[in-house]
């Protein structure tokens, strides 16, 4: 296959995406369960909750860089080697709280607010993923993690696999999730265009509306309501609607895949275990069967499906906190 070529659909996945639907009425109706849900407050350095049984500190940083300032925002738990959590869209940190708490008995668990997300940085800059992985490595750099697990979902890998590629030597084991490898078909995402059109269309103005159709059309498995509301208010942080376009419009889902297959495979080193819902949408599970063979550099590759559809880390928590304690305990 020429770096040109796109992956044929299979045909499971072809009769899958024909059914991709989401009924009106089905979305109203989850709409009317969450119309309570408000924003919620930002946190400030130091400030501490609890979740699952398990205290989660906030952190707030300020890494400067060659061309701006980047404020992140950070969660911890736990103490022992690190272990990096990045996640997708449109999510936050919270969306690796069960696994963290899971695992604080053991290790240092960080989830990072991607830039543009949660409350991390959204003012302007660089949105280019190579470059906001680099400046996450500079925070990364700043809390003194020169070796570490990564863990990562969906947008959140886009970014691993720059960090992956560019400090192979810093990355113990990565556990890569929900993100197109070697393979790849645009039918499979429609939404790089819309999203790089939000702030003309306003996809994003409604926060609320989008994170429940999100979570409605792409799991399989039922997420707790109380996970869904605090999915909502992560979402809902004033900036977020302008910012997060701003990847989509600095590149596109073509050129992601391209820059993968030439550039960053081959530049991997780390074990890695690859992790996919089972039936999910967006990135089907045939498109992983012979993932080995594509990443010649890689010493270690594993494959592994968890129950539901894409937002595993909340539709089959208890699957997913076993998936990574066994990767760890390698």
């Amino acid at each position: 296959m020429s770096d040109f070529e796109y992956t044929e659909l299979p045909v499971r996945a072809r009769q899958a995406l024909a059914n991709f639907v989401l009924r009106e009425d089905l979305l109203a109706e989850r709409l009317q369960r969450y119309a309570d849900v408000r924003p919620r407050r930002e946190d400030h350095d130091g400030d501490t909750e609890e979740l699952d049984g398990v205290v989660f500190t906030h952190h707030f940083a300020d890494v400067p860089g060659d061309q701006e300032t980047v404020r992140w925002h950070y969660v911890e738990a736990g103490s022992g080697a690190p272990v990096v959590f990045l996640h997708g869209m449109p999510d936050s940190w919270f969306l690796w709280h069960h696994q963290m708490a899971a695992l604080s008995d053991s290790y240092r668990c960080i989830a990072v607010d991607l830039k543009g997300y949660g409350q991390s940085e959204k003012g302007r800059g660089d949105y280019r993923q190579a470059g906001a992985a680099e400046q996450l490595v500079a925070l990364l750099d700043t809390l003194g993690l020169d070796r570490f697990t990564l863990v990562t979902h969906d947008r959140g890998t886009v970014q691993g696999d720059h960090v992956a590629a560019g400090h192979p030597e810093r990355v113990r084991h990565y556990v890569r999730g929900e993100q197109h490898l070697h393979h790849f078909n645009p039918e499979l995402a429609p939404h790089d265009d819309l999203i790089a059109e939000a702030p003309w269309t306003g996809l994003l103005d409604d926060a609320k509306r989008f994170a429940v159709w999100a979570h409605t059309t792409l799991a399989r498995l039922p997420v707790a309501d109380e996970d869904m509301r605090r999915i909502i208010q992560e979402f809902s942080y004033p900036g977020i609607a302008r910012a997060v376009p701003r990847y989509h419009m600095a590149s596109t889902f073509r050129k992601e895949w391209l820059a993968r297959r030439r550039d960053l495979i081959p530049r991997w080193r780390a074990p890695m275990t690859l992790v996919q819902g089972w039936d999910s949408h967006t990135q089907p599970r045939e498109f992983f069967t012979d993932a080995g063979k594509y990443l010649l550099g890689v010493s270690e590759v594993d494959v592994r499906y968890l129950p539901g559809g894409h937002f595993w880390p909340v539709e089959c928590p208890q699957e997913t906190t076993a998936l990574l304690r066994e990767v760890l305990a390698r």
